[in-house]
């Protein structure tokens, strides 16, 4: 039986459709943000960076919904998305006023951390487009219903940008769930985001509510205590980083209130330190929607102890795409995993948000092929 059934793609235009903000991450190499006198230009964003690794690497049909200011610096988002190979056609341009008063494009300041001193973000985000999108903002039903996605994922981060936002994602996937599309969302629970709406109880009442329609749940232990209330008392927390015994305990919890989790997935990481981690992978998987059903169950991905980091940001991302696409593919659990860690890891060995990898590569990393130079 397939983990993910999904509609067939002769009837999709798009394989893979992400709602959320991109915006423009300036990357001080080497230095710190703080004295840094040159940056280099990316674009990112959590749900986005999940799009482009399906386009990216693993040949899907991507796109995404956003919005952005229709100024020289959205140009300049615009001009790398297309880079990215996601289609624009969603995409909301907004009027300049001139100053960024009404609107702006976000900034995203990251700095990679080496050693004992760790990365660090600092976003610039305020009244950006894409945290002014509004439920009717956007046509689902044409997107939906007319034009036919396969897979949407969208995630916590956007539901977190304004008060308006979670609006629009529950009727998106409300009219996502109508037509057959598979959902995924990222819990990605961000203490800093939630502080000036309500905080934590916010954050569980609109996560919450967006639950009840998922199909793929991602997100750590601390994601489901703080965005969705799960709690697992009486463990030990002396625990290995890559020994999942909280995370599990806590699944079988969420998976009995949420019987429309089919697949709920984390990654396990133990950050030594900035540039050496642990790092893996566990996946719940129940194909069916019945409470307490007893074909659910866990599935680990292979341990990566030790391993070296150049830029963390966007792991998690691309752990997301390399398991939907596993899911996608109808491969077994323990591959679909397996793709998700092997691709996660490998995005982490490459500057920027978003990945580089090729098939080929995150393929030979679940084999695990060394680093041999390739000639």
């Amino acid at each position: 039986m397939a983990i993910i059934d999904l509609k067939p793609a002769s009837e999709c235009k798009y394989d893979i459709l992400s709602l959320g903000e991109v915006m423009i991450r300036l990357d001080p190499g080497d230095e710190r943000i703080h004295t840094t006198r040159t940056f280099r230009v990316w674009e990112g964003g959590g749900e986005y960076n999940v799009a482009r690794g399906l386009r990216r690497t693993f040949g899907k049909r991507a796109a995404v919904v956003t919005a952005i200011a229709d100024n020289p610096v959205g140009r300049l988002l615009e001009d790398l998305l297309l880079q990215g190979g996601v289609s624009l056609e969603y995409i909301r341009w907004v009027p300049f006023d001139g100053i960024g008063r009404k609107t702006r494009v976000g900034l995203n300041f990251t700095e990679r951390g080496f050693g004992l001193r760790g990365a660090v973000g600092c976003s610039d985000r305020a009244t950006s487009a894409a945290s002014q999108m509004k439920k009717g903002d956007i046509d689902w039903e044409r997107i939906f219903g007319q034009d036919g996605i396969r897979w949407f994922h969208t995630g916590g981060i956007f539901a977190a940008l304004s008060q308006t936002t979670p609006d629009l994602i529950i009727e998106a996937v409300t009219v996502a769930k109508k037509h057959g599309t598979v959902v995924s969302y990222d819990l990605n629970y961000r203490d800093s985001l939630w502080r000036d709406i309500g905080g934590q109880k916010k954050a569980r009442e609109v996560n919450r509510e967006i639950a009840s329609q998922v199909d793929v749940m991602l997100g750590n232990e601390e994601d489901f205590t703080a965005a969705l209330g799960f709690e697992v008392k009486g463990v030990d927390k002396s625990f290995s980083a890559l020994d999942p015994t909280n995370f599990k305990r806590m699944i079988e919890t969420a998976v009995k209130e949420f019987p429309n989790f089919k697949v709920v997935a984390t990654t396990l990481r133990n950050a030594k330190t900035a540039t050496r981690n642990d790092w893996g992978a566990v996946m719940y998987a129940n194909p069916s929607r019945a409470s307490g059903s007893s074909d659910g169950r866990f599935y680990d991905a292979t341990p990566r102890p030790d391993l070296e980091i150049y830029d963390r940001v966007g792991g998690g991302d691309s752990f997301a795409s390399g398991l939907i696409y596993g899911l996608m593919e109808g491969k077994s659990p323990e591959q679909a995993v397996n793709y998700g860690a092997a691709h996660g890891a490998l995005a982490m060995t490459t500057p920027g948000d978003t990945t580089t990898a090729t098939l080929k590569e995150v393929e030979k990393a679940m084999k695990g092929a060394g680093a041999r130079v390739e000639r």
